[in-house]
C-alpha cells in the first residue's frame, strides 16, 4: 500500500512539474485556427466602436494579464492604461495562464458593453487580487469586451 501511494505521489509530482514548465511557442494556436494573420491593432478597437456597433474580424494586442484559475479570459492593453477583455466564444478553450507579456492575434467579435459589480469581482478573484482590492468594486464598467474564437499567441 505504501509503495502505490508512494508511486501516485511521484506520478503527480511528475505531472505538475511538467504543467508549469510548459512553454508557449510562437505561432500557437487556440480554438480556431487564425490563417489570415492580418489585424487591426487592438487600440484602435475604440475609435472604431465610436462609429459602429460591432467589430468583426482579427485584432492584435499585447496581453496583460490572464486569468490565473483556468486561463478562461485575458486582457489586452489598449493604452492610457485601459485594457480590452477578451472572453472565449462558448467557453470552448482556455489559454495558457503564463503568456501576459506575449503578443497575440485574435478573430472574433468586439462590442462595447456594460460588466456587473458581481463579473468584475469575480474577474479580479481569478486575477489572484487581494480580497481588499476586491472590495474596492463597487460600479459596474462600460468597456469593450472581444469574444474570441481564435488567438495565435506570436
Amino acid at each position: 500500500m505504501k509503495k502505490i501511494l508512494l508511486t501516485l505521489f511521484v506520478l503527480s509530482s511528475i505531472h505538475c512539474g511538467m504543467a508549469q514548465v510548459t512553454s508557449v511557442k510562437d505561432g500557437s494556436s487556440f480554438g480556431e485556427k487564425i490563417v489570415d494573420q492580418t489585424a487591426i491593432n487592438i487600440k484602435n478597437l475604440e475609435n472604431i466602436l465610436k462609429t459602429q456597433k460591432q467589430f468583426s474580424g482579427n485584432a492584435k494586442g499585447k496581453v496583460v494579464s490572464v486569468c490565473q484559475e483556468k486561463g478562461c479570459w485575458m486582457k489586452l492593453e489598449s493604452g492610457g492604461g485601459e485594457t480590452v477583455m477578451v472572453r472565449f466564444k462558448d467557453y470552448k478553450f482556455f489559454v495558457p495562464k503564463n503568456i501576459a507579456g506575449r503578443d497575440v492575434v485574435l478573430t472574433g467579435v468586439a462590442e462595447r458593453s456594460v460588466t456587473s459589480v458581481e463579473t468584475l469581482k469575480h474577474y479580479a478573484a481569478d486575477a489572484g487580487k487581494t480580497s481588499e482590492e476586491i472590495e474596492k468594486i463597487k460600479a459596474p464598467k462600460s468597456e469593450i469586451v472581444f469574444i474570441a474564437s481564435g488567438v495565435m499567441v506570436k
